[in-house]
């Protein structure tokens, strides 16, 4: 469903469609395709689709795969144009745009090869500007796209149309930015794997489509996104050439709008209605804005930025500030899983289930290092407390070493086998295998078993001594290998049934008070979102059990992104000591220091991502009034709605 409510639209230059979540989205923009699928086989007429890759269309290609199943909605009469293809790239490649493609759709419906047009990566590099020529008559003689599907990278870029792109550009050889290359590297095992030059269609191609539906999703799409439809029609972004197109559409998760002026600031647009959320996010956006405390912000203040209806509303001024400044000042806690009795004192705010003490704590870590990497200081603050905490480690997260580590650890093990086990065949056996394997794998190639399995191993090693740093034995951690993860490859396998049941399991076995979950979504092949997700479905699976009444699920977040202050509910500050044995837990991660091999678009290193992050909310926490701290961890809490995929 859409989030409803007045629609601001004034400051958007193309149309916009906000939906609580990626699948809402994917759902609706699936239902559009077979809308249009259905009414030309009705007329007995071909569809022609322009067809994106990618993360953000798989959510649509998973729900016309069921329409087809379940609906059956037919493929035949439909024509297929892909947006582009790494050059050079060989079909069968993991990163091969034909194969995505093929794996994600076409080889689940009733397709027609013959309709299905992909750039060719194999061509002979004298070859590419005819067949980007026969590729744009391939297109007029279909018939012209109908609708083009379109996702939007950090550069702003559609299909890959780089910076600088002009808007009658036609299908031809690029070479890719930087920053789209860095983007790519998780696909690639590496940046330097990744193709330096792409096949696209032009962006006078994309604008000649008669309809465009642009998707995207998560926090870290949104600043481009605002850019591409409040700004003004730039060739440095050119997704920005949309705005002159009469039918082009961008549909969008609430995370990915976040910062169109509608969600950022709807205030500044007309007349809104003022629920408590709002009004604390317009008090401390006032408050940045004019760079003053909360608490002396005035009624000029309001009058001169556009909150003169707040200040009508809710004034005085300084009520409305006290309110604010005093639910701030309330999510700060120094004991995230409540106080023992010996400690309470007269004054101190309600805490959740506060008569519960000590509390059973269960971490969930999609990755071997998110617990420590973003919620690390409050994970000590919780053992050094006495609360009986757990970390479950939801994926082995082997793919994510380099294959030198591999090596080794391999040696080590095979020197420690020599040393101290009788049989030293399968030893040297097992040593030649890997070392074999990795120096002559080719890039982008999927590791031998042998090879993920040490792999795995390191990064539990790892995460064990990042626990017991953190004053955990490994009889509290899990390492649950979550199956949807272990392809060996970036891609993974949906969110299953096993990999649901093993959280609701784990759930229903420890019956933890405090359940917290990485909110995160921002990573760059998706693993927060799906581990998430599987959270989220178990949670709602023992909702109706007894001991489920006494739980709270919190959200962190700190290896991508941060939360907003109006959207922190709970505020752990750290201190100079706790800051630093946080960053000796992230440390104990050695595959990950110095370099990790997903990187994302972020090119600081893990500890100083997340270090500089809690810095930064406890600077803004200072700069609107409240104590100064040297870091604060945020955290908000899971309200039990379900969240799409």
């Amino acid at each position: 469903m859409l989030i409803t409510g007045q629609n601001y639209t004034q400051k958007e230059q193309i149309s916009c469609r906000v939906f609580p979540f990626a699948r809402d989205v994917s759902i609706a923009v699936a239902k559009r395709l077979a809308e249009l699928i259905r009414s030309r086989s009705m007329e007995g007429r071909s569809c022609v689709l322009g067809l994106a890759t990618g993360s953000t269309p798989v959510g649509v290609y998973n729900e016309l795969v069921r329409m087809h199943r379940e609906e059956g909605l037919s493929f035949r009469h439909v024509i297929t144009f892909n947006l582009d293809e790494y050059f050079p790239m060989q079909p069968n490649e993991l990163q091969s745009y034909v194969r995505f493609m093929r794996e994600y759709l076409f080889d689940h419906v009733d397709m027609d090869p013959a309709n299905i047009h992909i750039p060719d990566g194999t061509i002979a590099q004298e070859d590419v500007d005819e067949f980007c020529r026969d590729y744009e008559e391939d297109i007029r003689r279909a018939g012209g796209i109908d609708i083009q599907i379109l996702g939007i990278g950090r550069t702003g870029h559609i299909g890959f149309n780089e910076p600088g792109s002009s808007n009658v550009s036609p299908t031809r050889l690029i070479t890719l930015d930087k920053v789209t290359r860095l983007d790519a590297a998780s696909d690639f095992f590496g940046e330097e794997n990744v193709p330096r030059r792409a096949i696209t269609m032009g962006v006078g191609t994309i604008l000649d489509a008669r309809q465009v539906i642009l998707m995207a999703f998560g926090e870290h799409k949104a600043p481009v996104i605002a850019q591409a439809v409040e700004g003004g029609v730039t060739s440095s972004i050119a997704a920005s050439f949309l705005q002159d197109h009469a039918n082009a559409e961008v549909y969008l998760d609430r995370s990915a709008a976040e910062q169109l002026t509608r969600l950022r600031c709807p205030w500044t647009l007309g007349t809104v209605s003022w629920d408590v959320a709002r009004i604390r996010k317009a008090v401390i956006w006032l408050a940045r804005l004019v760079k003053k405390p909360i608490l002396k912000l005035t009624e000029e203040d309001y009058n001169e930025e556009g909150l003169q209806e707040l200040l009508a509303a809710k004034g005085p001024a300084y009520e409305i500030n006290l309110s604010v400044f005093r639910h701030l000042q309330s999510t700060i806690t120094g004991w995230p899983g409540g106080k023992p009795q010996h400690a309470k004192q007269p004054g101190d705010r309600p805490q959740l289930h506060e008569e519960i003490f000590p509390k059973r704590v269960l971490i969930f870590s999609p990755h071997p290092d998110d617990d420590v990497i973003s919620m690390g200081g409050t994970l000590i603050r919780l053992v050094d407390q006495g609360h009986e905490v757990h970390v479950a480690y939801q994926t082995s997260g082997n793919i994510a070493v380099f294959d030198d580590d591999a090596i080794r650890y391999a040696e080590f093990a095979a020197e420690f086998n020599r040393s101290f086990i009788v049989d030293s065949n399968r030893t040297n056996e097992l040593e030649d295998h890997i070392e074999k394997f990795l120096k002559n794998k080719k890039p982008g190639q999927v590791d031998s078993a042998e090879v993920q399995s040490i792999k795995g191993i390191i990064r539990r090693c790892e995460a064990r001594a990042a626990a017991r740093s953190c004053g955990l034995g490994p009889e509290r951690l899990r390492f649950m290998n979550m199956p949807f993860y272990e392809t060996g490859r970036v891609k993974k396998k949906p969110l299953g049934d096993d990999d649901i049941r093993m959280i609701t399991e784990l759930l229903r076995e420890l019956r933890p008070h405090q359940v917290y979950a990485a909110g995160d979504l921002a990573d760059p092949h998706g693993t927060h979102r799906t581990c998430l997700s599987a959270i989220f479905r178990a949670c709602q699976l023992v909702e109706s059990d007894d001991w489920y009444k006494n739980s709270d699920v919190w959200l962190y977040r700190g290896a991508w992104h941060e939360w907003e202050p109006d959207e922190i509910e709970m505020a752990v500050p750290l201190s100079p000591a706790e800051v630093v044995r946080k960053r000796v837990a992230i440390f104990k991660h050695e595959s990950q220091k110095d370099r990790a091999l997903f990187p994302g678009t972020d090119t600081r290193e893990f500890w100083q991502r997340a270090e500089e992050r809690n810095a930064a909310t406890a600077r803004l926490y200072d700069a609107l009034g409240l104590a100064e701290y040297q870091a604060i961890e945020g955290f908000v809490r899971w309200d039990g709605t379900l969240r799409g995929d």
